[in-house]
């Protein structure tokens, strides 16, 4: 049996490694949920909608005016200018208004989102002008400016015509 060395003291707890090694874990999480909570709070995420619920409950008159625009039979092909600063419309259908509303809408920041007033300059010939971020997808919706019926579809940048149609759900 060995005897302990009674000619050294004792080392202090702090001074010994593995007190130190245990509570570094804990306080690393400690550390990363405050880095955590800061990167949440600085850079929150956006609801697309902000008043979701409403916009839930107003489906029905939504459908109603795509049911609307079935009736008219409109069809509508957009065309844009090379650089996306210039927006044409070739509407057909019945009772043609004098203006055209187009949303064009990002499908996850709400942030980009676009209306275009598009103004009649020939019979059934719509043209307004534009500005849009970059991006790789918009969804398109289309309707007269006192929101009665409505076109909706996609648009893929690159692309620079596409038809619009009623959707008949």
């Amino acid at each position: 049996m060995t005897q302990p060395d009674l000619r050294r003291p004792p080392v202090p707890w702090y001074r010994e490694p593995w007190p130190w090694i245990l509570m570094a874990g804990p306080a690393i999480v400690v550390v990363a949920s405050f880095v955590t909570l800061y990167l949440a709070v600085k850079h929150a995420d956006a609801l697309v909608v902000d008043n979701y619920y409403q916009e839930g409950l107003a489906i029905n008159r939504v459908l109603a005016h795509d049911h609307l625009a079935l009736q008219r039979d409109y069809r509508a092909d957009v065309m844009l200018n090379h650089d996306r600063t210039m927006l044409r419309v070739r509407l057909t259908g019945a009772e043609l208004p004098p203006a055209l509303r187009v949303h064009f809408i990002h499908p996850t920041k709400g942030g980009l989102d676009e209306v275009v007033v598009a103004r009649e300059i020939q019979p059934g010939l719509y043209e307004g002008k534009m500005q849009l971020a970059a991006t790789r997808r918009w969804d398109i919706d289309l309707e007269d400016s006192a929101q009665t019926w409505r076109l909706t579809g996609d648009w893929y940048p690159g692309d620079d015509h596409f038809a619009l149609g009623p959707s008949p759900k």
